[in-house]
C-alpha cells in the first residue's frame, strides 16, 4: 500500500482521539510498540487528557535487541526476515500483547530514512501490525513518500488509523 498526501497535526489528534473514545466505549486499553516512529504514536495517545484509562504503555523498541528482551521477537525472525517484515511487526504486537495488561497493540517498524534503505525495502518502506485479544493480527505493508518526519507521520496515521478499523469491525 501507498500513501501520498500529507499528514497534519489536526489529523493525527482526530485519529488519537477517535481511537481514544473506541477504546473508552469498550473499556479496553492499548499499548504500543514503536520503532521507526520513535513514539510519536504513543505520544499523540497521551496528548489526550484523561489518556491513562486507555494507553498502558508505550515501547520504543528501536534496536534488534530491544525488541528481543522487551517483545520477546525472537533472534530467528529477525535474521531470517529482518526488522522491517511482516514477521518481525507481528510478532512485536503479539509479544507486547502477552506481556501488558491490555486488550488490544500495534506494532510499527520502517526506514524512515533518509538513509537505511535498500532495492528490496527502500526508503519509506513500512510494516505496521495490529494485535487483539482473541483476534488473529494482522499486518499490512506501506510504501511512504517524503523525507523522515513525511515517512513517520504517515505510519503514525496508518497506525492509529488501523486501531480505529479493528475495533468497528468488532
Amino acid at each position: 500500500m501507498s500513501a501520498t498526501r500529507a499528514v497534519t497535526d489536526a489529523e493525527l489528534a482526530a485519529l488519537a482521539e477517535a481511537v481514544f473514545a473506541g477504546l473508552g466505549q469498550r473499556g479496553a486499553r492499548i499499548a504500543t510498540a514503536e520503532s521507526c516512529t520513535g513514539g510519536l504514536i504513543a505520544k499523540l495517545l497521551t496528548d489526550i487528557p484523561g489518556s491513562s484509562a486507555v494507553f498502558e504503555r508505550g515501547i520504543v523498541s528501536y534496536s534488534n535487541d530491544a525488541k528481543q528482551e522487551l517483545l520477546g521477537v525472537p533472534s530467528v525472525t529477525l535474521d531470517t526476515f529482518g526488522a522491517v517484515s511482516a514477521a518481525t511487526v507481528i510478532a512485536m504486537a503479539d509479544g507486547l500483547l502477552a506481556r501488558a495488561p491490555v486488550q488490544y497493540t500495534l506494532a510499527v517498524s520502517g526506514v524512515a530514512g533518509p538513509d537505511g534503505g535498500t532495492p528490496e525495502k527502500p526508503v519509506g518502506t513500512v510494516w505496521i501490525a495490529w494485535a487483539g485479544q482473541g483476534i488473529a493480527t494482522g499486518a499490512s505493508r506501506f510504501l511512504f513518500p517524503g523525507d523522515r518526519n513525511a515517512v513517520r507521520t504517515a505510519t503514525a496515521r496508518e497506525a492509529l488509523s488501523g486501531i480505529i478499523d479493528l475495533l468497528a469491525a468488532e
